[in-house]
């Protein structure tokens, strides 16, 4: 689902499940596509609900809250505000600051647009109108790609060459930057080596000694748990939000956390 470092290039190939259907005429296999498409996909509703504690931290310092990512952000204006955090620069034209509108509120969502066109973000199938009309697919690959220009793709590796990153996709530079941290482990996935919260614990502990001394002794059944004490000792010490769940964590296809070298912008986001 995402190319150039946006989000729709990233979707696996689609499984596909029997039917269980036990009348005489055999159904053909069904792409299980069509049960992630749902509007109640569990995919969808765990992205939804990271994305929005993610928009939410940000949003912090203007005193704005997203409730409902699919409707908050149809006027424009918590997605400008949004924008102007993440970039430290002013939109480049004025706006309605108060929509009441369908045409004011297509024209605040295409003052976004364009600033991150003029930034040079790339977006691809994301217009104004699908902002405004709730789209969720899209909205969720607009903040995904956000997440992408300022959380990872932007200078945050120490030591890092810009030209050796240049080569490198987001994802690639994440899971690099891991096995540096952890070497002790082998970690080659954002999913699988996940779900049992020990390679988390082994993040937060080596990047900041002392935190979860004990992670390798931790019970690989209680994944919950162990996801839990990690996410808290980074929230309690290095003011890392917990903006997920613990128990996402370990739920296919996987997610997990990543960071600058400080911990200072932990960040939890669906790697597919």
């Amino acid at each position: 689902m995402m190319s150039n470092n946006t989000y729709y290039e990233q979707q696996q190939p689609p499984q596909y499940y029997q039917s269980t259907d036990n009348g005489d005429d055999e159904e053909e296999e069904m792409p299980a596509t069509e049960k992630d498409l749902a509007e109640d996909a569990p995919w969808k509703k765990i992205q939804q609900n990271t994305f929005t504690r993610w928009c939410n931290e940000h949003l912090k310092c203007l005193n704005k809250r997203i409730n409902d990512l699919q409707k908050d952000l149809t006027d424009g204006l918590k997605l400008i505000g949004l924008l102007e955090v993440l970039s430290q620069k002013k939109m480049y034209r004025k706006y309605h600051a108060r929509p009441n509108f369908r045409q004011m509120k297509l024209e605040n969502v295409s003052v976004a647009l364009e600033f991150l066109e003029r930034e040079h973000i790339k977006l691809v199938s994301i217009d104004s109108k699908a902002i405004v009309d709730g789209n969720l697919k899209l909205i969720l690959g607009l903040i995904w790609t956000l997440i992408l220009h300022y959380s990872i793709s932007m200078p945050m590796w120490e030591d890092e060459d810009d030209e050796d990153a240049k080569k490198l996709t987001p994802k690639q530079r994440l899971l690099g930057w891991i096995q540096n941290k952890v070497p002790q482990l082998h970690i080659n996935n954002f999913h699988r080596d996940w779900r049992d919260g020990k390679a988390l614990g082994a993040l937060v502990d080596n990047c900041a000694p002392g935190l979860c001394p004990d992670w390798e002794t931790w019970d690989p059944s209680q994944p919950v748990e162990n996801a839990r004490e990690a996410m808290q000792q980074a929230d309690d010490w290095l003011g890392v939000p917990q903006v997920t769940s613990p128990h996402y964590l370990h739920f296919p296809p996987g997610l997990t956390w990543f960071s600058s070298h400080n911990l200072n912008s932990f960040v939890l986001v669906k790697l597919i």
